[in-house]
């Protein structure tokens, strides 16, 4: 019992504990994560589909992103991006950049859906990162009230409550959400691409994204039943239109109204 109690006053012993209790709760967060993304799962890869993978991605990619997928100075690492990322990115064309600029802009995609999924499956197998969404989180099956709610909270002020996208700093922007496959729309919430921040499962449980698709999905489908939506900016635009609009009718009947008179 003395050398056990001199030992806690040995002046490193508050150090080890504080080291101990980082790894404990390192490794806690490390295991729920992986338990989280095993939810929204991917089917599985072959080795054949990475081995497939890693010949597109040095014929097409290694000239940015390097050999091995290690990053440049002209493009980041790939390495822990997962399946994912590059299902997004390649999938709606935004890679292979078409040029450089402050944001990568959704174009035709370059693969067809074999070597996409090619490619995801050689990034994968670089490091863990999130998987590719299974088929029952894409339904569009969700509670819309829930997800226009966790909407609003977590990405309205970015892409507008109307989902109709929104200007940022520098030339960036959110992009628009109509027209968007579910499965991409999952994708970018668990990978962050661009400017947009990671909603991993401990953030946004994958319940809680497929309420998000199907909200999204419903007021897509709902359109605009008031008329013309005016780009779906609220008040600003609606009142510019009205100002503009108005002014020209006033400005007109007052032309009509002299020469009338003349």
């Amino acid at each position: 019992m003395k050398a056990l109690s001199q030992k806690r006053r040995h002046p490193l012993a508050a150090i080890a504990l504080l080291l101990l209790g980082l790894l404990v709760t390192g490794g806690l967060y490390a295991a729920a994560t992986t338990v989280n993304e095993a939810k929204a799962s991917t089917a599985d890869f072959t080795a054949s589909d990475a081995e497939q993978g890693g010949k597109l991605f040095v014929a097409n990619c290694a000239t940015c992103h390097g050999i091995g997928a290690g990053g440049t100075a002209a493009g980041p690492s790939l390495v822990g991006v997962g399946a994912a990322a590059v299902d997004f990115q390649v999938g709606t064309g935004r890679m292979p950049l078409q040029m450089n600029g402050p944001q990568a802009y959704k174009k035709p995609a370059q693969f067809n859906e074999e070597q996409t999924r090619q490619l995801s499956a050689y990034v994968a197998s670089l490091g863990p990162g999130p998987s590719i969404p299974e088929g029952g989180l894409l339904d569009a099956q969700g509670n819309a009230a829930e997800g226009g709610e966790l909407f609003r909270v977590n990405c309205a002020m970015c892409h507008n409550a109307a989902a109709a996208g929104g200007a940022l700093t520098r030339g960036k922007f959110a992009p628009a959400l109509a027209d968007v496959s579910e499965k991409h729309i999952y994708e970018a919430m668990v990978s962050g691409p661009q400017n947009m921040p990671v909603f991993n499962d401990a953030n946004i449980t994958p319940e809680g994204k497929r309420d998000i698709i199907t909200f999204l999905k419903q007021i897509e489908a709902n359109g605009s039943p008031g008329g013309a939506d005016l780009g779906a900016l609220g008040p600003v635009s609606e009142g510019l239109f009205v100002w503009i609009a108005g002014l020209g009718v006033i400005i007109a009947f007052t032309i009509w109204l002299t020469s009338r008179t003349s």
